[in-house]
């Protein structure tokens, strides 16, 4: 794709095929992962149930895998990195966050369409809340994730710190590796951790409940339209940037 000149987010134009019951399902999983971010599949399952829809803890495991989600709460940190990836430290506990450019995030999250569903990820400036960056992919391989941190250190420079949890996409070498040749310090959160992504989370509750949940994409390229309109305009909520 780079001999091309093509990123390689653009050229995924279909959502990959899942029945109608699934889809249906995962929208709803989304929905309810947005009102309790604490649920595991257990508990999604009775909530599930208490709706009428019988479904078994193992399915909604599995839909919870493929749509990216899990549980969000205080435990010990027992993750490990895909083989071959490094895990870094976290280095924000007691760090007072008061300028821009002192701490990037990011993210995947899931965005449901009408017949299939995307991935985004976005970069965020901490103190600003602002998004400096997006991709929008049907993949939640490393190369969307590499492409908006990219676009986020040529449009605003770079920060002191990245935070990301401890994905495959963001322990992958290619990510760590251009924070690395940037010289930006890499924090890791435990896996799961309830404290540290509240701030790309936050973006992901207005984000559905202010653009998704009111639209129903057709594809992929109405879907990053939509959602670049949106973010322009969530952007102008937030204080100026000020690199």
């Amino acid at each position: 794709m780079k001999a091309l000149g093509v990123a390689r987010s653009t050229v995924y134009y279909k959502p990959r095929p899942v029945t109608a019951e699934d889809l249906k399902l995962m929208h709803r999983l989304n929905e309810l992962h947005l009102e309790h971010p604490f649920a595991g599949a257990r508990m999604l399952r009775d909530l599930l149930r208490r709706e009428g829809v019988a479904v078994g803890r193992r399915h909604v495991a599995t839909l919870m895998k493929r749509m990216g989600i899990e549980a969000i709460y205080r435990r010990p940190n027992t993750s490990k990195p895909a083989p071959g990836h490094k895990v870094y430290p976290y280095l924000l506990r007691g760090v007072k966050i008061e300028r821009p450019n002192q701490v990037w995030a990011t993210d995947i999250s899931y965005i449901p369409m009408r017949r299939g569903f995307v991935y985004i990820t976005a970069v965020v400036d901490v103190f600003s809340r602002r998004v400096l960056a997006y991709r929008v992919s049907i993949t939640m391989e490393a190369a969307f994730c590499v492409e908006a941190l990219e676009e986020a250190l040529a449009k605003y420079g770079k920060p002191e710190i990245f935070n990301t949890d401890q994905g495959s996409q963001f322990t992958s070498l290619d990510f760590t590796g251009a924070l690395l040749d940037a010289k930006i310090a890499i924090s890791m959160d435990g896996k799961g951790a309830w404290r540290d992504n509240v701030f790309v989370e936050r973006l992901w509750r207005s984000v559905k409940y202010e653009e998704v949940y009111l639209k129903a994409y057709d594809n992929v390229s109405e879907a990053r339209a939509s959602i670049g309109r949106y973010l322009a305009f969530y952007n102008g909520r937030a204080p100026a940037f000020e690199p």
